[in-house]
């Protein structure tokens, strides 16, 4: 059965009765930053060459602890993962690449589905292990921990698994490791904090040691859940120490829901960056804790400030940072494909606004203890309306103007209703 993939000529169909008034909105724009001694035109080719990683398991239906609710037309092999992928990557322009999640993707031949995603113009991004939860028929449990449990032999399955990661990366043209575990303790006493740490490291040793020259590690840390009286790696701090010394590939990745409640995650981005350990972002949002909400739908001030530190650090210094740049998302309620959509839109227009700070002015007031008005100088940035620079920026790429209303109007959630025959069993839990 061929499957279905929306025309390009759908999308140069639709952008016709949106492109008079989008040309409009960047004159009018223009006008406003020529003002303000900022080029549009500089802005624009910088926005179009911005880009965010998918991650393959966030186009079907997430859940929480109790459910899951599958919608129609939900992939059910990592190459249909893909083809969710390519389509957002075909409407949005700044998703190329998609990080798989190990045995979740794991391919039968890596070397077909790295051709298969470069026929849909993807690459892949992190690679990205799971050792907080048994597959079936494993027979050493990941229950009480993996790469700090008390027994060497699930540490050593732990390891290996990793290591089976970075192989299948390498075939995959992959150049990164992302490692998240769930180990800790739900009760005072059941584990010990000093040597858990220890026995993370003896294996991240272990991990490193194995990875190619060209590769990098991201560590994750996480306050709480699934581990709710303390975490093995349970903030940046103790992140950081575990980046330093495991040396120089080993980075640490910070996920906007990965953090206590208030926590200011900008000031801890501006830390890792000044201490050359920021390896990396998982992009959503959050209201009370995990909650892995749509990125921006929130916070969106918070996103624009992380950028603005972003952005700052890589002006100040000819080093570039690499950053990796990701979405980590649990859609409920939405279509997948839309929530990453929109998602990747708000992540580029943060990006793109806190290109707009006058960063000199914002110094003076700095210097002049002058809190207001150097808050109203990223204010001034962050209210910008800059939907038509990002409007643009896709149009010179071939994307959509508005891309959640043209996937609407392609239907290709009900087409793909029909190729893939809905799942009726229920589900529980998160994956």
């Amino acid at each position: 059965m061929e499957q279905f993939q929306i025309p390009q000529s759908f999308i140069e169909e639709q952008n016709r009765s949106f492109i008079q008034p989008a040309n409009r909105a960047y004159d009018v724009l223009a006008e406003d930053l020529d003002r303000r001694g900022i080029s549009i035109g500089s802005i624009t080719e910088k926005a179009a060459k911005f880009e965010v990683a998918l991650p393959s398991w966030a186009v079907g239906t997430g859940g929480t602890r109790f459910a899951k609710f599958p919608g129609p037309g939900e992939p059910r092999t990592v190459e249909e993962k893909l083809a969710d992928c390519a389509t957002v990557h075909q409407l949005i322009r700044i998703t190329p690449r998609v990080s798989l999640h190990i045995p979740w993707d794991k391919p039968a031949d890596a070397s077909r589905l790295k051709a298969f995603a470069q026929s849909l113009g993807l690459g892949f991004d992190a690679m990205n292990s799971n050792t907080f939860q048994d597959q079936p028929g494993q027979a050493l449990s990941y229950k009480f921990g993996s790469l700090t449990h008390a027994d060497r032999s699930v540490r050593r399955k732990a390891i290996d698994h990793n290591l089976e990661c970075v192989e299948i990366g390498q075939k995959l043209d992959s150049k990164a490791l992302t490692v998240w575990i769930g180990d800790g303790a739900n009760f005072p006493g059941q584990i010990d904090f000093r040597r858990s740490l220890e026995r993370y490291l003896e294996s991240l040793r272990e991990i490193v040691r194995a990875l190619p020259d060209d590769w990098k590690l991201f560590i994750e840390y996480k306050p709480y859940e699934p581990a709710l009286y303390a975490t093995v790696l349970n903030d940046w701090g103790t992140a950081y120490y575990c980046a330093s010394e495991l040396g120089p590939k080993v980075r640490c990745l910070v996920d906007l829901g990965h953090h206590l409640p208030n926590t200011n995650i900008e000031l801890v981005v501006a830390r890792l960056l000044q201490c050359g350990k920021l390896g990396g972002f998982h992009f959503n949002d959050s209201k009370y804790g995990d909650d892995d909400l749509d990125a921006g739908s929130i916070k969106p001030f918070q996103l624009f400030l992380v950028f603005h530190e972003l952005v700052m650090a890589a002006e100040e210094s000819p080093d570039p940072r690499n950053i990796s740049y990701m979405i980590d998302q649990s859609h409920n309620v939405t279509d997948p494909l839309e929530s990453l959509m929109v998602s990747a839109e708000e992540i580029q227009r943060a990006y793109v606004q806190a290109l707009l700070v006058d960063r000199k002015a914002l110094r003076a007031h700095q210097e002049k203890n002058d809190a207001l008005m150097a808050l109203r100088t990223l204010k001034e940035a962050f209210r910008t309306d800059v939907t038509p620079i990002l409007q643009r920026a896709r149009i010179v790429r071939g994307g959509a103007i508005d891309p959640l209303l043209l996937y609407r109007a392609s239907g290709y959630r009900d087409r793909k209703a029909r190729e893939r025959p809905a799942r009726t069993e229920p589900s529980a839990g998160i994956v």
